[in-house]
């Protein structure tokens, strides 16, 4: 990794929408990553020359060049991982961002916690850092947020993809009432269009597969005119 002070794996965001560019450096940084952004190709072009970053987010879109042309570039200098997040979803575009070196291409709209996992996964398996197992327990229910498993009563809990990742948001704020508009930028993604009940849809088939009672949660809690709370007594 990158020669830093703080040992934090250091990120670089290339990306012309400056409000998603700030929620995804925003969320980087709780985590405890070093994030830097910026908008255009030149920028980019200028900060990977004067920096040594361990991961490049990019746009494919930027206002005077692609993220392609910055791969290129970035591909005959050095063989730091590079995530596509775009809009481009098109075939072409996905092949294109691959074979020029690519490591991975997200489709815009993507979930905060999509985006984290690929960022881990992707860094895990450049630099062979596995990051510490972040496991949470209440009740029978084990989540174990880093390697995404479910367990009740030892027997693994048959999550979809979202339900976990909503789980594991309500987990690393235990304790916390967290507002339905946060828990959709972080869960289903800053700008996706999804209906206000499709939240209460899901965390009532969360309910139902963790807790003992559906009808009266233990755990997972309501807090009214505000949102929902994972609620663990002695955390």
């Amino acid at each position: 990794m990158a020669n830093n002070s703080d040992l934090r794996a250091r990120i670089l965001i290339v990306d012309d929408d400056r409000e998603l560019s700030f929620i995804i450096k925003r969320m980087l940084e709780s985590y405890s990553f070093n994030v830097s952004m910026t908008h255009s190709c030149e920028d980019a072009f200028r900060l990977l020359t004067e920096n040594s970053f361990d991961l490049v987010l990019l746009d494919v879109n930027l206002p005077d060049g692609t993220g392609f042309e910055v791969c290129r570039e970035l591909r005959s200098a050095c063989d730091v991982p590079v995530i596509f997040a775009s809009a481009r979803t098109a075939e072409d575009d996905r092949v294109t961002g691959f074979e020029i070196g690519g490591d991975d291409y997200l489709p815009k709209p993507y979930s905060m916690r999509e985006l984290l996992v690929r960022v881990n996964a992707l860094l895990r398996r450049t630099y062979r850092n596995a990051p510490e197992e972040r496991i949470v327990q209440f009740g029978t229910v084990t989540v174990n947020i880093t390697a995404r498993t479910v367990t009740k009563n030892g027997a693994p809990a048959a999550l979809s993809l979202r339900e976990f990742d909503l789980l594991a948001y309500l987990c690393e704020h235990m304790n916390t009432p967290v507002p339905k508009e946060k828990i959709f930028t972080e869960v289903w993604g800053a700008f996706t269009e999804v209906e206000p009940s499709t939240l209460a849809v899901h965390i009532r088939w969360l309910r139902e597969k963790l807790e003992d009672d559906p009808a009266e949660p233990k755990y997972i809690k309501t807090v009214r005119k505000v949102g929902y709370m994972l609620e663990v007594s002695g955390k």
